[in-house]
């Protein structure tokens, strides 16, 4: 069952953000998401939290100098995700603009999983690196930063992750997260440390007269690679992160992009001059992170670093068709996670474990968070890996902290969990196929000792009822220009309407004709077939439609009930 909540919101707070000269709509929709002044709502890059606050920039900065100055070889070490891959493309760029002579790897997500693992390390060993630097990676290597020491590698840690008990021995590390760092933002994705790790490397580089009689590289340039890793990973857009997602958006906006960028949104047929969050996390960040599920992330690498708009085209156009080729995986795989789970009653579990031989590892997260999302409970859904092993990806929902579910979990049975690591949100493990029916009742176990019995009830938070006056296309475009994602969500409505007219759209979209206090209104639930009811109250996103070149305003229902 749904319920829809409306968000609490002080009055005085949204009088005081309205004073200030914010407008009326959004100074009550900031202040329902926590905003106290407009001085929060700064997105200029003077606002931005200094680069030497991060813990390590500083230290990673002169060792990375010492570097170039000595022309050492660098090898920047990725993830296979969207994050990882914008994070990679920054490094590159940037050092490449240092003057530094630096490559990356990215590990095959099948064959050598996530991180600097000691295998990784013998692969770069063969490109013979003086340093190796992670991206979106490394705070769990313990193994790995000790094989690269083996071998004489320098090593520089550049992550966001939680850590675990024991840190890697690396020289550096530069994590928000890490024990002792006081900077502000914990929510920086790969690609923000990445980012912040470069901007100190300039700073030292100037110290050091790197750059006289020759032009300062502008790494701003590279905020739309941060934009669209910081979205993409779904961390929260705190005010830190909400800067540098502005920024990236304001110079796509202006038709200051990568060519990779610029190739991705013609791909997905997005209009760069009109680019939002939403581009980022539902049309360009899928198509990258298509590379590491199914084939190699280097795809999409080479597609945000290549200066040639061909060759960025060509790749674009490779990975819109993983893409798609993940979309028909994911639906096989969702469609048998469904059928397993007829008749499944999920008030009498707090989670769910699936696994089925034949899913493919690169897309049970996106299972997991499909099914998340249909049933409301703490998700994992698991793959076959080799060696009789199974890795499995988790979703979970407000109230539980899935890494720390999982912690919990090893301690209390040692030996279940092959490996582990995440976020609040989501996490990914390994366990033995042999354990599998063990670990169903372990997680079972600790899950329903952490959360609230409310919390495994669905809750739609809405900004309440949107007045009339506001239900036009100039509010609805206002809405798209600012800033939304998690733990700042786009604006949800709710309010009672009249169904004057209904009809299903490829046997599976709910169209409707809508009415309030004598104004009619189009309004579609997508993946939705079940008919409404004559009257309802229902919680919506203020939508634009656009077709045959004529825009309307409509309602995009997220859930209704009857009235």
């Amino acid at each position: 069952m749904t319920r829809i909540q409306t968000r609490e919101v002080s009055q005085r707070t949204v009088s005081a953000l309205a004073d200030a000269g914010i407008h009326p709509l959004l100074a009550r929709l900031y202040a329902g998401r926590g905003i106290r002044n407009k001085g929060e709502l700064d997105t200029s890059l003077r606002a931005m939290l200094p680069p030497d606050a991060l813990t390590g920039t500083r230290e990673a900065a002169q060792l990375l100098a010492d570097a170039i100055e000595a022309g050492a070889r660098m090898v920047i070490v990725a993830d296979y995700d969207c994050d990882g891959a914008t994070a990679c493309a920054v490094g590159v760029r940037a050092l490449r603009a240092f003057g530094a002579d630096v490559h990356y790897l990215v590990p095959d997500r099948v064959t050598l999983g996530y991180g600097l693992t000691p295998a990784m390390v013998e692969i770069a060993a063969r490109l013979e690196p003086d340093v190796l630097i992670t991206v979106d990676n490394g705070i769990a290597s313990v193994e790995g930063v000790a094989a690269a020491r083996a071998h004489g590698m320098a090593t520089v840690i550049t992550d966001h992750h939680l850590p675990g008990e024991t840190l890697p021995e690396a020289d550096v590390i530069v994590n928000p997260n890490q024990p002792g760092c006081d900077f502000p933002s914990k929510a920086l994705a790969g690609v923000g440390v990445m980012f912040y790790t470069m901007l100190a490397l300039r700073a030292e580089l100037r110290e050091r007269g790197a750059f006289q009689g020759s032009k300062e590289p502008n790494l701003a340039d590279l905020l739309d690679l941060v934009a669209l890793g910081t979205v993409a990973d779904v961390v929260k857009l705190d005010h830190n992160n909400r800067i540098l997602v502005s920024q990236g958006l304001q110079r796509m906006r202006a038709g200051r992009m990568q060519p990779g960028v610029r190739a991705l949104f013609a791909i997905a047929s997005r209009d760069p001059s009109r680019a939002s969050a939403f581009d980022m996390g539902f049309a360009l960040g899928p198509r990258l992170n298509a590379a590491g599920r199914l084939s190699d992330m280097s795809l999409g690498i080479e597609c945000l670093i290549t200066d040639d708009p061909g060759r960025a085209m060509n790749m674009a156009q490779e990975l819109d068709r993983l893409n798609r080729e993940r979309r028909s995986i994911e639906a096989g795989m969702q469609e048998e996670a469904l059928l397993r789970l007829e008749g499944f009653d999920a008030g009498n579990n707090a989670s769910i474990a699936l696994f089925e031989p034949d899913w493919h590892q690169g897309v049970v997260g996106i299972v997991a968070g499909r099914i998340k999302e249909r049933l409301h409970r703490p998700t994992i859904a698991f793959a076959r890996s080799s060696d009789g092993e199974l890795k499995g990806s988790g979703r979970s929902i407000p109230g539980l902290h899935l890494r720390d579910a999982l912690d919990l979990v090893t301690k209390r049975e040692p030996d279940l969990i092959v490996r582990f690591g995440g976020h609040a949100m989501a996490a990914g493990l390994t366990i033995n196929e042999s354990a599998l029916d063990r670990f169903r009742d372990v997680f079972e176990e600790v899950v329903s000792g952490l959360v609230d019995p409310a919390d495994l009830q669905r809750r739609i938070e809405t900004d309440g009822a949107l007045e009339s006056g506001y239900m036009s296309l100039e509010s609805a475009r206002m809405l798209d220009q600012e800033i939304w994602g998690q733990g700042f969500p786009a604006p949800v409505f709710d309010d009672v309407f009249r169904v004057e007219r209904q009809r299903l759209l490829k046997d599976k979209h709910l169209k409707l004709e809508l009415s309030r206090g004598g104004t009619r209104y189009d309004a579609i639930q997508f993946n939705h077939a079940d008919g409404a009811p004559g009257d309802i109250r229902a919680a919506f996103k203020l939508a634009i439609n656009e077709y045959n070149g004529v825009s309307s305003v409509q309602l995009m229902l997220e859930h209704f009930e009857a009235a």
